[in-house]
This record gives C-alpha cells, structure tokens and sequence, in this order.
C-alpha cells in the first residue's frame, strides 16, 4: 500500500490528481518568481501593484502548501504505523488458520476457483496448501509480498512461488516474481496463433504462472496509457482477500 492510497479521499479527486494539482502549483511558483524579478525595477503604476500583489498571493500559498504536505505526511506515517503494527497481529491467526486449513482437503482448489476472475486456474492448486502476504517497510520503500506455498507437484520444481510488490517513495511500483524452475514438459505453451488478417503472432499461455514472468515496473506519473495497461496487469494480480 502506497503512502498516497493512504491519503483521505479528496486527494485522490478522479479528474484532477495531486501530481496534477502540484505541477500547475509549481508552475505558478516559477511564473510568481518571473513576475518577482520584473517588480523589482518595474514604475509604481497600477500593473506594478497586480505582479506584487500576485507574487505575495503565490508565495503566501507555498507556506499553506507546505503545511498541507506536513499533515498528509504525519497522516501516512501514523496509518502505515498502525498497519504494520495490526499485521503483526495478524500474523499468529493466520499461523493458526493455516493449520486448520491443512486437514480440508482441496481448500485452496476450492476458494479459488470460486473467483470468477482467475476461474481459469487448473489444477496447480490443488497442489497449494498456504498463501502467505508479508508487509515490509524501511526507510526508503515499502511493500508487501505474497508467496504461494506448493506441495511436490508434477509440474515444477519449486514449493514456494513468490510475487513482490515495492513501493519506491510512494511514486515507482517494482513487481518481481520467482522464476519457476518447471520440470520436463511442463512450461507454458508458446507458438503462434493466426490472426484474422492471415498474420501470426506468438501465441503466450496467460494464466497463473504468468503472475511470475518478467518483472514490471509502474511509475505513476508516465500517463493514461502506461495507467491502463498496469491496471490491465493488476487485474491478473490480485488475490481475493476473502482468503488471504
């Protein structure tokens, strides 16, 4: 969870985001400065009087700004504080939920293909016995990782397949997944595929094991269209809290 999802509601405004509202507000702060330099040898006429007035409007507006960042900062620290500390509690209920879950045969295949959106999920999971999310946090960055823990299956070698998620100062998301090590016959199906217009293309198997493929990397301020195609990414991401 990122220090800006924490943030109450009107920052998050659809139509106008914060990094929106501070470029237009740094836009004016550069402007005001411009204006600054012409007030210092401009006549005392009614003009000169507007740019100075301007200026101490922009420059009155930078300390209330300043204040604003101060409170959402003390804001996401105490949140993020309080999530860390109730994740430490969470940590022995779901020791305990995972030992229950061991004697229900099939929980995991069960839970999962529920979930309309990753339905399609075959029987790798009746493979799985616990599902683990981890919080971390330090100075820098901040991040959660889920790691799907396997019995021996005829599929891969590994018995844990993790997905990290990190937060770089609240603005870059690095995504990394475990390469899995897939025994003999076993990887993803590739070849090409027709299209309509008698062209080819590769053809990739997308499904679960696509979760731990080449790492992403999501920097929130690179446009709508990269915007779209990470949420697009994040949709195969996602794991019903239901069961987590």
């Amino acid at each position: 969870m990122t220090k800006q999802s924490l943030q109450h509601p009107g920052a998050d405004f659809p139509s106008l985001s914060r990094h929106k509202i501070r470029f237009c507000f740094f836009t004016m702060v550069a402007e005001a400065a411009k204006m600054a330099k012409l007030t210092e040898r401009a006549p005392e006429d009614d003009a000169y009087h507007l740019v100075k007035e301007f200026v101490l409007s922009v420059e009155k507006l930078q300390e209330v700004q300043d204040e604003l960042d101060k409170v959402d900062d003390e804001e996401s620290d105490k949140i993020l504080e309080m999530e860390q500390e109730y994740n430490e509690i969470r940590r022995p209920v779901y020791v305990k939920r995972n030992e229950i879950i061991k004697a229900i045969p099939d929980f995991w295949l069960t839970s999962i293909f529920v979930y309309p959106p990753i339905v399609l999920i075959l029987s790798i999971f009746k493979y799985l016995k616990s599902v683990d999310v981890v919080d971390f946090k330090d100075d820098k960055t901040l991040g959660y990782s889920v790691t799907f823990n396997f019995n021996d299956n005829p599929y891969f070698e590994d018995t844990k397949l993790t997905k990290t998620f990190t937060f770089v100062d609240g603005e870059t998301t690095r995504i990394t997944g475990t390469p899995i090590k897939w025994k003999e016959g076993m990887g993803l199906v590739n070849g090409v595929t027709e299209e309509k217009n008698g062209k080819k293309r590769p053809l990739v198997d997308e499904s679960f094991f696509s979760l731990f493929d080449s790492p992403l990397e999501h920097d929130e301020d690179n446009g709508d269209e990269e915007e779209d195609d990470d949420e697009e990414d994040s949709e195969i991401l996602l794991v019903p809290s239901s069961f987590l």
